[in-house]
């Protein structure tokens, strides 16, 4: 509290200094270089005369962060205007009037209603103005005045991050530039050191020092190295006030890593390294693995392993795993514990980054001693070759040898080999092979045409230990025999023009042979020995594997010979000669001016004659015409007038009508044949139903006649039981007569069949009490006799 009590007492004493000695004119206009605190008035001849102001001020300046208990006073605003009668008011407006700044309207003091901070407005810019209470004019012009914030140290200095990081190489000099820190103060720089920042180190010596102005941290050690210690950390004071007593301060840390440089040499962990490999691993086997350490990292830490000397540089061969920077030791020729069994290698491992800085340092290198101890084993048998190539003819005979192969035991104690085929290269069992010499025979013919390459494989098993075996490939491949005659090459349809003319080309012939000679194929074409002349075609061989068919004679005819077969004689020139003979069809065909082919048929010569094309649909349309008349005359029969059963009253005939069917009702007697109660016989000819159109015709089943001695009431109950049990039978009322009556009927029969035979008129005269059903009967029959005759 005593320190800024002297610092406000030594403010307010210069402030009151500088209102004493400088016109409030030129305060104003050095506050505030844009504002002009004069009036300035223009008249008609453009000149500018200096109004005399009445405004005054006593104070222009005003500290922050004011901690007093009553407002603070900013000034004061008059004018010599004011007799002190309290007829003026005073009025202020602009930045903060009212709220920040409040003014005694009758005597112009102006105090400062809150606490100010500099760092937030640092400046004010009001306007005051003096008006008669009475009247509400203005007794002089508003004016503008400023009021500046002056500072005080209240904002402790910031560092633009809490955390630095930053990092140099290791062995650097001392003074080495590491990383340039900063930090900020809020207060007025301008205005004595509130704003003046110093650096200082507070941990990181004796290892960093930093510079007090700048704040750029470099190292203070030489030669530190990462090896020993890779991490630091440094705290940096920041201090205003220029670093004196009651300054405010920051700090910072900033977190230092010291990087990798190559300054350390790869170091085997050991002079000497021992492996053992079994003789037989395969070409490229890892044997083992050695390893320098560098105490480097990063690249610097990389390096490459080679073998610099020693009995095996032939044998095996060092290469380097990038991820582990290990040199693993490989096969690299086939071992063999009878030749040589240790072997001993000088590897040496480098860096691939050496520093020229720190080569004085010595030889980035070392060099370790590599022996390889080999062991034997029991080796399966070694063929005599890789492969084997066989050739023979096709036409070898079953049991010849063909080739051989041959297996050794490469170990000491040289077992005995037996030779075997594998089955599964061999699935035809065409080939076989002796187990103890390992030659090769066959056991079918041989085809070329067929197979002309076979691939068998030979295993080698040693007699003592059948688990010791080897494979070898056999190529057999199967020499061309000429047995095999050529033949065409495909089908041909040749034809010849009726209009053709002597020694035109009508077809080229080439052929095809299965055999494949050394020399290449070469073919000849003759007619064949039994017709050596042709008088209707010429073969003529181009002497290039193809033939020629030329027409002989001039014109040729359909009607005396459609087709023409021509023989011809093919053979080759290879050892020994084979030949054939291939027909061809030549077929006789109609053509027109330039040679295409219209028509090859001998009946479309004769329907061309005969009818044309008009002809043919002027039939077709006349068949179509009969048939509707046909069908029209079948509709007009089926609605033709049906004749009534009885045309006349005095029509007595003898009729017999049944009305057991419910189709037609009583007058229909299209329904079924009255005769077939007359002839049974007529009854296998199955009719079907006339007034119906069945839907589907269903098969009648066909028996044996039954009326042959036979009574008619036992023939109506076969038939009876006959449409019953038949499953095919229409679901409709078909034709089935139940005409017999029976025996010894009490009404005796109605018919009168019989009527002319009697010997006495019968009395029809009970028809009438049968009721209305038998009227008509009873009119017939019950009748006068005149009638009745």
């Amino acid at each position: 509290m005593r320190t800024y009590y002297c610092l406000s007492l030594f403010i307010w004493t210069y402030m009151f200094h500088t209102v004493d000695a400088i016109p409030l004119e030129e305060k104003a206009s050095r506050d505030l270089p844009s504002k002009r605190v004069v009036d300035l008035t223009k008249d008609d001849s453009k000149m500018l005369h200096r109004t005399k102001r009445g405004w005054m001020w006593n104070q222009f300046f005003l500290l922050e962060e004011y901690t007093g208990t009553d407002t603070q006073y900013v000034g004061k605003l008059h004018t010599d205007q004011d007799k002190g009668d309290g007829n003026l008011k005073y009025i202020l407006t602009g930045d903060g009037a009212g709220s920040l700044f409040v003014i005694d309207e009758n005597t112009g003091d102006i105090h400062a209603a809150k606490k100010l901070d500099r760092e937030e407005k640092s400046l004010y810019i009001l306007r005051a103005k003096a008006i008669d209470r009475k009247t509400g004019r203005q007794v002089e012009p508003e004016s503008e005045f400023i009021i500046k914030i002056h500072d005080i140290n209240d904002n402790e200095p910031k560092f633009t991050k809490d955390l630095y990081t930053a990092s140099v190489p290791e062995m650097s000099g001392v003074g080495t530039s590491v990383i340039q820190v900063t930090a900020t103060d809020a207060d007025d720089a301008n205005y004595g050191n509130s704003a003046k920042v110093v650096y200082s180190i507070l941990q990181g010596q004796p290892y960093f020092s930093v510079d007090p102005e700048s704040g750029i941290i470099r190292t203070a050690l030489p030669d530190m190295s990462r090896e020993n210690r890779e991490q630091y950390q440094v705290v940096i004071q920041a201090k205003d006030m220029g670093g004196q007593m009651g300054g405010l301060s920051g700090t910072t840390t900033v977190n230092i890593t010291l990087t990798d440089v190559n300054n350390n040499p790869p170091r085997f962990p050991q002079s000497t390294y021992q492996f053992n490999s079994p003789e037989s691993v395969p070409l490229g086997t890892h044997v083992g693995r050695i390893k320098a350490d560098d105490p480097d990292v990063g690249e610097n830490a990389e390096m490459e392993y080679s073998i610099a000397e020693g009995d095996g540089t032939d044998m095996f061969d060092v290469i380097t795993d990038k991820d582990t920077q290990e040199g693993i030791i490989t096969v690299k020729q086939n071992l063999d514990f009878e030749s040589k069994m240790l072997y001993t290698l000088r590897v040496d491992a480098s860096n691939t980054h050496p520093d020229p800085r720190f080569l004085h340092l010595g030889p980035f290198k070392d060099t370790a001693v590599v022996k390889i101890s080999v062991e034997d084993i029991d080796e399966p048998p070694v063929f005599s070759k890789l492969y084997y190539l066989i050739e023979v003819d096709e036409d070898v005979k079953e049991g010849s040898i063909i080739g051989q192969v041959t297996a050794y035991d490469p170990d000491a104690m040289n077992n005995l080999i037996k030779y075997a085929i594998d089955r599964h290269t061999d699935m035809d069992r065409i080939f076989s092979i002796h187990s103890e010499n390992g030659s090769i025979f066959t056991l079918k013919p041989l085809d070329r045409e067929s197979s002309p390459w076979h691939n068998i494989t030979i295993t080698a098993t040693e007699i003592n230990n059948s688990k010791q075996s080897s494979h070898i490939p056999v190529f057999i491949r199967i020499l061309d025999i000429n047995d095999h005659a050529p033949e065409f090459a495909m089908y041909y349809e040749t034809f010849v023009c009726e209009n053709a003319k002597p020694g035109q080309l009508i077809q080229t012939v080439s052929v095809m042979d299965r055999d494949d000679p050394p020399r290449g194929h070469k073919f000849f074409f003759e007619p064949v020995p039994e017709f050596p002349l042709n008088p209707n075609f010429t073969i003529v061989d181009n002497k290039d594997n193809t033939a020629g068919i030329m027409t002989r004679k001039d014109g040729y005819s359909r009607n005396k010979m459609s087709t023409y077969l021509l023989p011809i004689l093919i053979f080759d020139n290879d050892y020994p000669i084979q030949s054939s003979t291939g027909t061809l069809t030549i077929r006789v065909c109609a053509c027109d001016s330039q040679g295409n082919m219209q028509s090859c048929n001998a009946e479309a010569l004769v329907l061309s004659a005969g009818l044309s094309t008009g002809a043919l649909i002027a039939i077709l349309l006349c068949i179509i015409i009969l048939l509707v008349l046909v069908v029209l005359f079948a509709a007009l029969k089926r609605q033709r007038k049906k004749e009534p059963l009885i045309i006349s009253k005095d029509d007595v005939r003898d009729n017999i009508v049944t009305y057991n069917d419910e189709g037609g009702g009583e007058e229909d007697t299209q329904a079924f044949d009255i005769g077939t109660l007359r002839n049974p016989e007529a009854r296998e000819d199955s009719k079907l139903r006339r007034d119906v159109m069945p839907e589907t015709i269903f098969q009648i089943r066909r028996t044996v006649p039954l009326w042959e001695n036979i009574d008619v009431q036992d023939f109506i109950h076969r038939r009876l039981k006959e449409n019953d049990s038949d499953p095919s039978a229409p679901p409709y009322d078909s034709l089935a007569t139940y005409a017999y009556e029976g025996n010894d009927s009490i009404a005796d029969s109605l018919s009168s069949l019989e009527s002319l035979t009697a010997d006495c008129n019968q009395d029809y005269d009970y028809l009438s009490d049968w009721g209305p059903r038998f009227k008509k009967l009873a009119d017939m029959y019950g009748g006068d006799d005149s009638d009745r005759d």
